[in-house]
């Protein structure tokens, strides 16, 4: 048996109790297939990057299974099937991690707000404004010109 890293997309207009009843009965499945679901995670509603099926978001699940191909192709006969189902996609891993995903660690885009002492790339070392400063220099260097 082999491991396997599912994720899944679902509509935009299922409830979190349903998305989770589906992903149970996905469990099921895989299960009844002599595989296993080692780690499950609801990585909630998010914007797609494009239009899928007239949804612009939906709920992401993630399923990392050991199982056999037979169970993920059965898995994914199911998903094919099921309307509520946008996309899917599963791939073959070298081994299952406890830690959770980059999805579930990652910050909210809010929280990286950067300070003004953060901005590096804007000051310069004695905490003059760089941007304002080559835009002076360029100033004078037209009016020497123009001279």
């Amino acid at each position: 048996m082999g491991y396997y890293e599912n994720v899944f997309i679902v509509r935009q207009d299922m409830s979190p109790a349903q998305v989770e009843g589906l992903a149970d009965n996905y469990a099921t499945l895989i299960e009844e297939n002599g595989g296993k679901v080692l780690k499950r995670e609801h990585w909630g509603l998010k914007s797609l990057a494009y239009r899928i099926k007239k949804n612009r978001k939906g709920h992401y699940v993630m399923f990392d299974v050991e199982a056999n191909s037979d169970a993920v192709n059965e898995l994914e006969r199911q998903m094919r099937l099921s309307e509520d189902v946008i996309r899917f996609m599963t791939v073959k891993i070298d081994e299952v991690t406890e830690a959770p995903s980059p999805m579930m660690s990652r910050r909210d885009r809010d929280d990286r707000r950067r300070s003004r002492d953060d901005r590096d790339d804007d000051f310069g070392d004695d905490g003059d404004d760089v941007r304002g400063r080559a835009d002076r220099e360029d100033a004078d260097t037209i009016e020497e010109e123009n001279s």
